[in-house]
């Protein structure tokens, strides 16, 4: 049903009153309203008659100006069906003959010019008609580009790319599309879809090295045979981050993870293809996108890239159609955490080709790692292993194909050691790893010789004996017995019976293809232990499936029958995802859709498993029977499935299977033995006894796998109920179990020519390869249908709260149709079934981008959030812990404080002793202090016992310091921190009272020297003074005679009347002083007697100046003697004291000269004087 979008309807469309009936059918019976509505019965069947088939008009030319069309075009231009090669008929690979309904964008080819829903046709001829290009077949099979010229009848005029004009019927052409759509990426671009349209497209691209294009749901991968760019880690940011959606197995890989972490679902990769195309690259390069998203800092994603290289190296191998070819089936678990970190992996492998160990085609190779060793093994392991040239052993030489060009197998296998280590795979066991590997090549080297004429065989005694023997732990002779004999038990006795030639070489070649297949598994095994995944692991997990790829061959063997059969298992289970499932969801659903046909291969793959007569069924009948041939299992295949349509009988022991891949012609030869897998028990039991540590437990494991599969329950080793094509079947079975439990991812690689040469492009072989795997019927469904498919209930959860509050419901219907008219998507790109909504591709991306800003949104205003409860949280829980911490700390203080209270008390004690001695040591330098500075002579020298009694002081304080250092160790650390400072101030204290002695030394060196100049001081003064007295006393007798009445004149007290005071005190602290008492009696008198004798002003001013300088003198010298001791105003006052001496000797000298001169001019007015009183007494 379609539900139309438009609101401008004014009339109700039948899907709302059937909505309506329903909500009040829901109001009337009080049911729940938000389940799923209960939808009608389902209507009639819709589905469209064919369109009529239309051709072009006769007479029909380019040149014709006729610009009307014609209004019915006649029938046959389109692909005719025909029978294919089973007989059935079937539509041909042309795209005709279909009308599908499809909306598309603005500038998409298929929209009508009035943007409405019109009918189109893949081979549309009025497209013909305005662009006239067409591909034409030509005889040969191949498609040629030409153009319509005109039309007669049931042919056609073309002319070719290369110039040539040929006429073509109506059913051997068909449309081309205009050149814009040249090298599209995705094959659901083109207008017309057909193969030569396909085929094109893709030989564009690969031509351009773009080997990547999109097939709907399907990624094509053409090898491109060489190294490309385009696979580094900027590619791999690029499609991380959503910068590119171009086609890559990258995109692929992206668009599995992140449906993973979606949807939350198991998701897989499957890889197809036949040989050469390049699946194992193409998976390596899978698992590095991978890799990379899901890295996370355990390793696990390193562990899991170098598995390649250990996996290739002993399951790879040279074959004709490919030099790097996966001999074996596996399937790569990749585990993912909740945040999309990888945490572990499983691998699983299948079918491993054991054959190829022991026997080789022209032209191929064994497994890598023979030739590995044998070229890039160190000189000592040479040396241990015996190991010769991969061409000295007859298992590697008899191809005459030892190495690949471009290939260094001494480079991989440096490689490989190092990968060996990466997956922790120890010395030890590489040792013994690469032991059995020359065990192997050596046991192909054992040669027999005939011994009798009853053809019993000898084991020729050699080189290949001796090393396999002692690589292997055993002895020469039990190694000789194990191949050349065989134990025969006719109930209790035990007899030995000698093998013939034949059975020798096959239970020697046995023995090594046992000893191969098992050190494979087993590697495997300690690969998953590394890879094992962790706890954390939530079960999500992506698996890659890279499967050996189908193989035909002249005559293909057992070896190719069980490829090519899992490769049919396969193809259904693609065919079921592409074809079936959807289209039988549209059916049961009530979607209008027409069927499209498509190539179904489950006719062989009935063949193959349909009971009672199969092929695997037959095949493990014939195994079991004692006297079965290879021959008989042929003519039994012939006789049950001779009129099976996918069977064919041919001559002898062949037949052929018509494959989805073609025609395969089988040769039976080996098919018993290699089914039947068989190993004699006296080969075990050898190989039990050896003493090299792997195959014993090789052993063990062959008996475990036997009692396990052992469906019948006899225990007996020789009976191997279970063959290898049911043990095979199981495990395909298991393997399409898996991947229907997830959301499978395709990978088509596609081999573009069989010489593995680049830029060479074979387009049958391309085309070949294409139909088979049904490309263009995977497009045509994929354009025309609904890849997105939701229930109602999924889809109103996933997109409902988009939704504003006027327009939400409660019934999940209601909601998604809301929805869709919300975001304006046409009603032509959904449809409406009775329990999914089915949208055209690219219609949920704008509303996966809306739900995504929507919830980034809502995490945004959630983390702020948050974040202010936690800090709220955090701030109370801040408080409460810093309160509890508090009583706590409180607690245990005074827990503590009455343990050490007995303690605290002794120490209180001693502590007031100590203070009071530390208040009478400061009293008594207080004391000692003020007394100096009291002493007019400075500081004096302690007496001898003053000084002994501080000695013994300072003694006895350093004694009580011990003792209460030795008290207060045991003491509260507060009592003890104190004690250490006391400690502290004592040392200080000592250091001040040397400091002290120290300055009392260099006191008394300054007493001395200032003792020592103020005596010469005193000298000079006293010389001085002599010189003022005399001169007075000259001067006093001359004005006696002259004036004789009271003219007396006193002598000035100097110097040494002060004499007898210095010597009780100190020079430094005593001041020096001249005599106040220096004076002149009656000095108005004199001077009035001298100012009239004219000479008297002169004396008068030599005593003023000698008084004046006095008193400087006297000044300055208390001055020096008030300044401070100290080592700086010691020197300071020195040299105080010499200037101070300088000075006034240069005064003296010049006052003495002054003296003189006034003596002498006392004379003179002496002289005249008395001539004058001479005169008057004359």
């Amino acid at each position: 049903m379609l539900l139309s979008a438009s609101p401008s309807s004014l009339a109700k469309s039948s899907l709302e009153e059937m909505l309506d009936s329903l909500r009040r059918k829901e109001e009337e019976e009080a049911k729940p309203k938000d389940l799923p509505p209960a939808l009608p019965a389902r209507p009639a069947s819709r589905a469209r008659l064919p369109p009529a088939r239309r051709s072009l008009p006769n007479n029909f030319k380019v040149g014709d100006g006729s610009n009307a069309m014609p209004e019915c075009l006649p029938n046959g231009f389109d692909c005719k069906r025909k029978e294919d090669e089973l007989g059935e008929k079937r539509r041909s690979d042309g795209f005709g003959s279909k009308k599908v309904k499809m909306m598309m964008d603005a500038d998409s080819p298929y929209l009508a010019s009035s943007g409405k829903v019109r009918e189109l046709e893949d081979d549309n001829i009025s497209y013909i008609i305005k662009k006239l290009c067409v591909w034409c077949r030509q005889p040969s099979g191949l498609w040629e580009l030409g153009t319509i010229q005109s039309t007669s009848g049931e042919e056609a005029s073309v002319l070719l790319s290369n110039g040539n004009v040929i006429n073509v019927a109506r059913s051997e052409f068909v449309p081309a599309n205009p050149k814009i759509f040249e090298g599209v990426d995705d094959l659901m671009k083109l207008c017309y879809l057909n193969e030569p349209s396909v085929l094109h497209n893709i030989k564009f691209r690969h031509s351009q090295d773009m080997i990547y294009t999109k097939a709907g749901p399907i990624l094509i991968a053409v090898n491109p045979f060489k190294d490309l760019q385009i696979f580094g880690n900027d590619r791999i940011s690029a499609y991380k981050q959503k910068f590119t959606n171009s086609p890559h197995v990258f995109a692929v890989a992206d668009e599995a993870f992140t449906k993973m972490m979606r949807d939350e679902a198991n998701q897989s990769i499957i890889i197809s293809g036949e040989s050469g195309s390049g699946k194992t690259e193409t998976a390596k390069i899978a698992m590095q996108y991978l890799a990379a998203v899901g890295r996370s800092n355990r390793g696990t994603e390193e562990k899991i890239l170098q598995t390649n290289h250990v996996l290739e190296a002993f399951g790879n191998a040279k074959t004709s159609r490919n030099e790097n070819s996966s001999r074996f089936g596996k399937l790569i678990e990749i585990h993912f955490s909740t945040m999309g970190k990888i945490y572990g992996a499983k691998v699983q492998t299948f079918l491993i080709e054991k054959s190829r160990v022991v026997q080789l085609a022209s032209g191929e190779r064994s497994y890598h790692i023979f030739y590995q060793l044998c070229a890039g093994s160190s000189f000592g392991l040479k040396e241990r292993l015996n190991l010769r040239a991969a061409s000295y052993y007859k298992y590697l030489n008899q191809s005459e194909c030892l190495m690949i060009d471009g290939i260094d197998d001494a480079k991989k296998f440096h490689q490989l050691m190092k990968a060996l280590d990466i997956v922790q795979i120890c010395k030890e066991d590489q040792e013994l790893i690469f032991k059995v590997l020359a065990a192997i090549l050596w046991l192909g080297n054992i040669s027999f010789k005939v011994a009798d004429s009853e053809n019993d065989i000898e084991v020729l005694d050699d080189e290949a004996v001796t090393s396999a023997a002692r690589l292997m732990g055993c002895s020469s002779q039990a190694l000789k017995a194990a191949l050349s004999t065989k134990k025969i038990q006719p109930e209790k006795d035990t007899n030995t019976k000698k093998l013939i030639l034949q059975q020798a070489i096959q239970t020697r070649d046995e023995i090594a293809k046992f000893m191969y297949e098992n050190l494979f598994n087993w590697i495997v095994d300690q690969i998953n232990r590394s890879l094992q995944v962790g706890k954390r692991c939530t079960g999500k997990s992506i698996n890659i499936l890279d499967i050996t790829g189908f193989e035909s061959f002249q005559k293909s063997s057992f070896e190719q029958f069980c490829i090519n059969y899992a490769n049919e298992r396969l193809q259904q289970h693609l065919n079921r995802h592409l074809f079936k499932q959807e289209q039988e969801d549209y059916e049961s659903d009530g979607i209008e859709w027409t069927k499209i046909y498509f190539k179904d291969n489950q006719e062989c793959l009935d063949l193959f498993e349909r009971k009672p007569h199969s092929l695997l069924s037959l095949l493990d009948e014939e195994s079991n029977l004692p006297k079965a041939s290879d021959l008989t299992f042929a003519n039994k295949l012939k006789q049950h499935l001779g009129t099976n349509p996918c069977f064919k009988g041919e001559r002898g022991r062949a037949f052929s299977v018509r494959h989805y891949e073609g025609e395969v012609l089988y040769d039976t030869n080996g098919f018993l033995e290699k089914n039947r897998d068989f190993m004699p028990s006296d080969s075990v039991q050898f190989l039990a006894s050896c003493k090299c540590e792997l195959l014993p437990l090789f052993s063990k494991m062959f008996d475990q796998s036997l009692k396990c599969s052992n469906s019948f329950g006899t225990g007996a080793v020789d009976s191997q109920e279970q063959s290898v094509c049911k043990k095979f079947k199981g495990q395909l079975f298991n393997l399409i179990d898996q991947l229907e439990c997830t959301t499978p991812h395709f990978i088509r690689c596609i081999r573009p020519n069989t010489k593995q040469l680049p830029d060479i492009y074979d387009e049958d072989l391309v085309l070949q390869q294409l139909k088979c795997s049904g490309i263009l019927e995977v497009v045509r469904t994929s354009r025309a249908g609904y890849p997105t498919r939701m229930t109602h209930q999924e889809f109103s959860t996933r997109y409902g709260f988009l939704l504003s509050e006027a327009n939400k419901y409660q019934d999940p219907l209601s909601t998604s149709v809301a929805i869709l008219q919300q975001f304006n998507i046409p009603s032509e790109m959904y449809q409406f079934g009775y329990t999914k909504l089915y949208l055209r591709a690219g219609q949920t991306g704008s509303l996966e981008l809306k739900r995504k800003q929507v919830l980034q949104g809502i995490v945004v205003v959630q983390k702020y959030f948050r974040g202010y409860q936690a800090r709220s949280y955090f701030q109370e829980l801040k408080k409460g812990v810093a309160t509890f911490q508090s009583f706590v700390r409180g607690e245990i203080t005074r827990r503590k404080f009455g343990v050490m209270k007995p303690s605290i008390t002794i120490y209180s004690k001693n502590l007031e002793e100590i203070q009071a001695i530390i208040q009478l040591q400061s009293v008594i330098r207080g004391w000692l202090a003020r007394k100096d500075a009291s002493t007019p002579n400075g500081f004096k020298s302690y007496p001898e016992n003053a000084k002994h009694r501080r000695k013994s002081l300072v003694k006895m304080l350093e004694v009580k310091q011990d003792i209460s250092k030795e008290r207060v160790q045991n003491l509260p650390s507060p009592l003890a921190q104190l004690q250490r400072r006391v400690d502290k101030a004592e040392e200080e204290n000592a250091k001040l009272r040397e400091q002290l002695k120290q300055s009392e030394r260099k006191w008394a060196e300054y007493e001395a020297k200032m003792k020592s100049m103020e005596e010469a001081w005193q000298k000079q003064r006293a010389s001085l003074q002599m010189s003022l007295v005399a001169a007075r006393k000259s001067l006093a007798s001359d004005s006696g005679n002259t004036q004789p009445t009271r003219n007396e004149v006193l002598s000035p007290r100097y110097y040494g009347s002060e004499d007898a005071t210095l010597g009780s005190r100190t020079a430094v602290n005593t001041p020096i002083k001249f005599s106040s008492n220096f004076a002149v009696s009656d000095g108005g008198r004199e001077a009035n007697g001298i100012r009239e004798r004219g000479t008297s002003g002169t004396l008068s001013s030599l005593m003023k100046e000698f008084d004046q300088r006095r008193q400087n003198f006297d000044d300055e010298v208390k001055a020096l003697n008030d300044v401070k001791p100290g080592n700086s105003t010691t020197t300071n006052s020195i040299e105080e004291f010499r200037k101070l001496k300088q000075s006034f000797e240069g005064w003296k000298k010049q006052y003495k000269v002054r003296l003189r001169e006034t003596k002498a001019k006392l004379h003179e007015a002496d002289k005249s004087r008395r001539t004058w009183w001479g005169k008057l007494k004359n």
